[in-house]
């Protein structure tokens, strides 16, 4: 089968491969379609959070399971699935207490294990999600971001109609923007410097003018935007940490102190994307809106070097195998 494998740092190939064996608890799943996200780039740059080279990367994965081992149950040939992009242990204290976003050895489908640039991809039940009937083909690979944007709101917990200020407009910043006015009210400022980003979201969700701000969410990764939010924050505010950092930025601390600032980390999520499953029959037409023309695997390596640039005017690039 044809699988774009990451060797190492700025090295992305597209390769044929043997599919890998199936085993107990497991099922072999036609990728229909797989996100390139964030953190896919951050891994291409860095080399972070890698378990083992070479491996196929891509966490945000829909398909349909075309072969079952016998103690799958839920999970015939047929069935449409999404991926839980999280790998946890089920011993540490977090996930005995069931906070398996919170897992001491947390890794994700992509980096220690294969994941959905494939053709096909085999994982275990464990980590996958059943798509509701109501929710089309065309969508459902956006289950696992929302569901990280869902989680930021849960975190942020704003109340009905508050000022919140978004930093970043790429797909978690913007799925959040579109969640806060969907599901809390609440009045968003954006900052996001690419205009036509900034303009899918504006067609979704009316954009309040930039002014004050008693909740914020830093999506871009960027130390000095961070400075910039708790800056501008109201006293007693509180900023949702998502973006992926790949410097370390100076904070003046002493803010958080005499203005009571909270700073809130968002870890992927718990529950949110099987909440996120039911929301997204709900939000379709606008989130068809946020997702460019798809590209091949074999376009895969090129797609990375157009994000890294910050082409791209949509927020989401799908890969269809």
């Amino acid at each position: 089968m044809k699988a774009v494998q990451l060797y190492g740092v700025g090295d992305l190939r597209v390769e044929e491969k043997s599919p890998a064996v199936l085993a107990a608890g497991q099922v072999r799943i036609q990728v229909r379609a797989a996100g390139i996200c964030g953190s896919d780039i951050h891994n291409y740059r860095t080399g972070k959070w890698m378990a083992a080279l070479p491996v196929t990367p891509g966490h945000e994965l829909f398909g349909v399971v075309t072969e079952a081992a016998d103690d799958t149950a839920g999970f015939a040939p047929g069935t449409r699935v999404v991926a839980d992009s999280r790998v946890w242990c089920g011993t540490c204290p977090a996930c005995l207490r069931g906070a398996h976003n919170l897992c001491t050895s947390l890794g994700f489908v992509g980096e220690v294990c294969d994941g959905g640039f494939a053709e096909q991809v085999v994982l275990p039940v464990s980590g996958l999600l059943r798509v509701p009937d109501e929710v089309a083909d065309d969508i459902a690979v956006l289950s696992e971001p929302l569901g990280v944007a869902l989680r930021v709101v849960n975190q942020l917990n704003p109340s009905p109609g508050s000022r919140v200020r978004v930093a970043g407009g790429g797909t978690i910043g913007g799925l959040v923007a579109l969640l806060l006015h969907h599901t809390r009210q609440c009045r968003v400022q954006l900052s996001e410097p690419n205009a036509a980003r900034r303009g899918r979201i504006a067609a979704l969700i009316p954009l309040a003018e930039d002014g004050d701000y008693d909740f914020a969410v830093e999506a871009t990764g960027i130390g000095s935007v961070l400075q910039q939010l708790v800056a501008g924050i109201t006293s007693g505010g509180r900023v949702a940490l998502v973006g992926i950092f790949h410097h370390d930025g100076e904070l003046d601390f002493n803010q958080l102190v005499e203005r009571e600032i909270s700073l809130t980390g968002c870890s992927v999520f718990q529950s949110e994307q099987q909440a996120a499953l039911e929301l997204m029959a709900d939000l379709a037409d606008g989130l068809r809106t946020l997702i460019g023309p798809p590209v091949s695997l074999d376009d895969v390596p090129q797609a990375y070097e157009m994000l890294i640039k910050g082409k791209s005017s949509y927020l989401k690039t799908v890969v269809i195998p």
